[in-house]
């Protein structure tokens, strides 16, 4: 013959379900919900970033220059939008710029590709790699430089930077907190990686070059299109 609980152990069960229950509904109430990408309203990279200044021209006949270890089917799922340019100046001064844009950072599956695993990824050797900062007229922008080369004949600077939700990032743990922050207003966040790269085997006079491009690349944006793509003001 059953023989029924004790009230007291009853009323334990139940408050343990209910602090159970509890628990579940806090946990999706915090999950973020809303894009920041949707509250910032429409971004495209080709408008926001001019084919020409500050007497940097579009190369338009440098095609395939740019690395990018992915297929064009994955680029469309990795990245909301991407950009890839040459740009000309004077007599040898070349620059490549590649810009990834995510709207969503939420999944671990969809979030951007770094250039330490797409260079490698195209037969290139890392030779180093090293945190600088850019003294800009609109703030200090945190980048990271990596000296690339492909078969002893390819020899490919790289500065870049990345910027998660509105904030530069430059490390596995600022992006993760980052993301927390966001998540915590219930908010998803957007990341972007900007890109700069010349092929030069003189690897000084390549990061003087890129740092002059980046300048008059900032320079000539609009502000808001500027905190897009650095947070900076």
């Amino acid at each position: 013959m059953a023989h029924d609980a004790p009230p007291s152990l009853t009323r334990r069960a139940a408050l343990a379900a209910l602090l159970m229950a509890g628990a579940s509904a806090l946990g999706t109430a915090m999950i973020p919900t809303r894009r920041m990408a949707d509250r910032r309203g429409p971004f495209k990279l080709a408008d926001a970033v001019p084919a020409s200044f500050r007497g940097w021209t579009l190369d338009n006949r440098a095609r395939g220059m740019v690395v990018n270890p992915q297929t064009e089917a994955m680029l469309r799922r990795l990245y909301t939008e991407t950009l890839e340019r040459t740009y000309l100046r004077g007599p040898g001064e070349r620059v490549m710029l590649s810009i990834a844009y995510g709207a969503d950072q939420s999944d671990v599956s969809l979030q951007m590709h770094y250039p330490e695993v797409c260079y490698p990824a195209q037969g290139f050797q890392l030779n180093n790699r090293r945190e600088d900062v850019l003294d800009l007229p609109m703030g200090r922008l945190p980048v990271r430089r990596l000296e690339t080369v492909f078969s002893t004949v390819r020899h490919e600077p790289v500065t870049y930077w990345t910027v998660i939700g509105d904030e530069l990032t430059m490390s596995g743990l600022d992006k993760r907190l980052a993301e927390i922050r966001h998540g915590l207003q219930g908010e998803i966040v957007d990341g972007m990686l900007v890109r700069v790269s010349s092929i030069d085997a003189n690897t000084a006079n390549a990061f003087s070059l890129q740092d002059q491009f980046i300048r008059d690349l900032l320079i000539s944006l609009q502000p808001a299109d500027r905190r897009r793509l650095t947070a900076l003001p």
